[in-house]
């Protein structure tokens, strides 16, 4: 170990944590993971089945850890305390340039690139958490939470507007939408995040799902994918 390096360790009570990461395509470079912020109910049809009004309120964000990431192709445990684990296919922003206050106008000058990322639940955790008045943090923010594919850069697929977006369980697809039917659109959504507080490069925004959420059991294989960005697989053990 070098000086520098034996003297950085020192600095600490044990060796720090590793800096969670997702997998950029094209590159061996990963991209570090700082924060994940999640986009609640940003499609009118999925906000119906949750028994919400669909109108175009203010978005809400709720957090997952960043240690939650997930490489695609991984096997995930089956989560404790829940029997009802839901699948939530999302498309995912990355940060590559921070800021505050950033306007509309500039705000996809702040992306490095895309992912397609699936938001796991434990859906009644949330849905007592919800009914008590209280933060979904234990329904959400769980070990291995957020699986994501490679992030696409914003050089290779440009910014995408529009596109199908999909998952299937063991094959039967449950979730068929398009990108278009988001509420709140990126721009809009960094906007509105970078008031609140200023984001930073490795920043992970799930934008929302579309409806046809449901459950996923141990022994089955979610895929999914976002037309232009790419495609995940994720199978619960």
């Amino acid at each position: 170990m070098s000086e520098i390096a034996a003297s950085a360790a020192s600095d600490f009570v044990f060796p720090p944590p590793h800096i969670p990461s997702v997998a950029v395509s094209g590159t061996p470079a990963r991209f570090p993971v700082r924060r994940i912020f999640c986009v609640g109910r940003n499609y009118a049809a999925h906000a119906r089945e949750m028994g919400r009004d669909p109108d175009r309120e203010p978005p809400f964000f709720f957090f997952k850890p960043a240690d939650a990431v997930v490489d695609d192709g991984t096997s995930v445990p089956y989560p404790p305390e829940t029997n009802n684990l839901h699948y939530e296919i999302e498309l995912v922003v990355a940060i590559g340039k921070g800021g505050s206050d950033i306007p509309e106008e500039r705000a996809l000058d702040h992306v490095f690139g895309y992912a397609v990322g699936i938001d796991l639940t434990r859906r009644d955790l949330q849905l007592a958490a919800r009914d008590q008045g209280r933060p979904w943090d234990w329904g959400k923010g769980f070990d291995h939470s957020a699986p994501c594919a490679p992030v696409q850069s914003v050089e290779r697929i440009g910014h995408p507007r529009a596109g199908r977006i999909w998952l299937a369980v063991d094959g039967d697809v449950r979730q068929d939408a398009d990108l278009s039917e988001l509420i709140w659109s990126v721009p809009e959504i960094i906007a509105f995040a970078s008031r609140s507080m200023e984001l930073a490069p490795g920043d992970l925004i799930y934008t929302g799902t579309p409806a046809g959420v449901g459950p996923v059991k141990r022994g089955e294989v979610m895929t999914g994918g976002i037309e232009g960005v790419g495609e995940i697989r994720i199978a619960v053990r």
